[in-house]
């Protein structure tokens, strides 16, 4: 019989709305080079490898009378060339044009009655380069048994592969009264999911009227009912800026990233003439990867855990506040479960793409969601990575927002490079941008308390892409 949807994919797809979409994206730019990449080469590859993740071609099916989750079933009518959209940048292809086409796919709800994903080619960018956009759902990804669809297009080499084809044919999904006699054996079989399922429906139904206060302020901006529409910032930033700061200062590449956010976030509040005294502090939400029972992490899917961090936004010394993150963060490292950046960033595939997902799903599962932002970083490899010959230049996540959330950051480290994707809700948030110039600021700030040469501008630009 077909898969069941866990508690948490349920919910998920239970608590979507039109204003909170809930799917996690990663824009890639790509350099072509001579080889060329177009429309017919990604939609090639994709079919080549999309093997490697059959959920991709499988969409979800209630079960009559929802007496019982969800299944996964293949779709009869899976059609590659809905999935793989293509779209062009006016000319001359500007970073603006780019961050405004990605804010409005980002925002689109995905079709929850076909597999639940979309990835958009963008062509036109300045440089012959394209973009790659892939959004999949929170209830797709889960790091165990479905990681990213990015994951699985990238190389190590150039060398462009030819993969045979699958030859892949849907199975016939499940008659209704097949569907509710198989449920009807499972709760038989498995009370403790019944349970478990009637649990979460509860706690959803609690936290959605809430039955119980929540510990975010009301008065906070960044908890904010949330628009159909958003803000996608691109930040571009130079691995050995973090690495300079962290030799000078102590902590770890990871505490002065997120000392850089808490100064940004600092700086950005008081250009909106916000209240910030010596002891505000904001909640961020920070996933974090715990080992395995071997020491060696395998997937991420059982390995991320929730860790919530008092961004100290109030401290106005750079140094101290990063020794302020540092020794906040210091009781995780000490457990001695923390997993160092270069075995995260080796597992097999480019990891980061399905972290972002993965750590996504622990921050919404997080008893009691008091926090103000979520916050993934992900280290990935320092070496290039390719998609069909074409050369992967940035990487870029993008985060979903939930819950009055309005603003979410995610960070990828590769080949050199230090990428923040920042989502803001366009009505609550419509300075994004902004923000986005503090935190680079607020990079600049660190790196010159230990040299009095100023943080040169990152990947040869003087702003961060907005």
């Amino acid at each position: 019989m077909p898969t069941r949807l866990q508690p948490l994919d349920v919910a998920f797809l239970s608590d979507e709305t039109r204003t909170s979409p809930r799917q996690v994206s990663t824009l890639a730019i790509l350099d072509p080079g001579d080889s060329g990449f177009d429309h017919d080469k990604l939609l090639k590859v994709i079919s080549e490898r999309i093997s490697l993740v059959p959920r991709y071609r499988q969409r979800v099916q209630n079960v009559l009378g929802r007496i019982a989750p969800p299944v996964w079933v293949d779709d009869e009518d899976f059609d590659l060339a809905f999935h793989v959209r293509r779209s062009a940048l006016p000319s001359p292809g500007t970073t603006d044009s780019l961050r405004d086409l990605v804010s409005r796919l980002i925002g689109r709800r995905l079709d929850l009655e076909r597999p639940l994903w979309e990835a958009y080619l963008i062509e036109g960018l300045r440089d012959g380069r394209v973009a790659l956009l892939i959004k999949s759902h929170q209830a797709l990804v889960d790091g165990s048994e479905t990681i990213d669809l990015a994951q699985v297009l990238l190389e190590e080499t150039a060398k462009d592969r030819d993969v045979p084809s699958d030859d892949w044919k849907p199975h016939a999904a499940p008659s209704s009264l097949a569907l509710i006699a198989d449920s009807l054996t499972d709760t038989t079989l498995h009370p403790r999911k019944a349970l478990e399922l009637a649990q979460s429906n509860v706690a959803r139904l609690a936290q959605a009227m809430p039955l119980g206060p929540t510990r975010a302020e009301p008065a906070s901006p960044f908890i904010a009912p949330l628009s159909g529409h958003r803000r996608f910032v691109m930040l571009s930033t130079r691995l050995e800026d973090y690495r300079h700061v962290r030799d000078a200062h102590g902590g770890t590449v990871n505490d002065v990233i997120l000392a850089v956010i808490a100064g940004g976030i600092r700086a950005w509040l008081l250009t909106r003439a916000e209240p910030v005294t010596q002891q505000t502090r904001l909640r961020a939400m920070v996933p974090m990867s715990v080992s395995a029972a071997d020491g060696v992490p395998t997937s991420l899917g059982s390995t991320v855990r929730g860790h919530l961090l008092s961004l100290p936004v109030g401290e106005a010394n750079p140094v101290v506040r990063l020794h302020q993150v540092s020794y906040a963060l210091k009781a995780h490292r000490d457990t001695g479960s923390a997993v160092a950046a270069n075995k995260l960033a080796g597992l097999p595939g480019f990891a980061p793409t399905t972290f972002h997902a993965v750590g996504e799903r622990v921050a919404d599962a997080y008893p009691g969601r008091g926090f103000h932002l979520v916050i993934t970083n992900v280290p990935g490899p320092q070496e290039p990575l390719y998609m069909a010959g074409a050369r992967v230049a940035e990487t870029y996540p993008a985060l979903p927002l939930a819950k009055g959330r309005v603003l979410s950051i995610g960070i990828t480290s590769y080949d050199g490079g230090v990428y923040y994707g920042i989502v803001a809700d366009r009505q609550a948030i419509p300075d994004a941008d902004v923000l986005g110039q503090c935190i680079e600021e607020a990079l600049g700030v660190l790196v010159e308390t230990n040299s009095p040469a100023r943080v040169r501008a990152p990947r040869g630009r003087s702003r961060p892409r907005t």
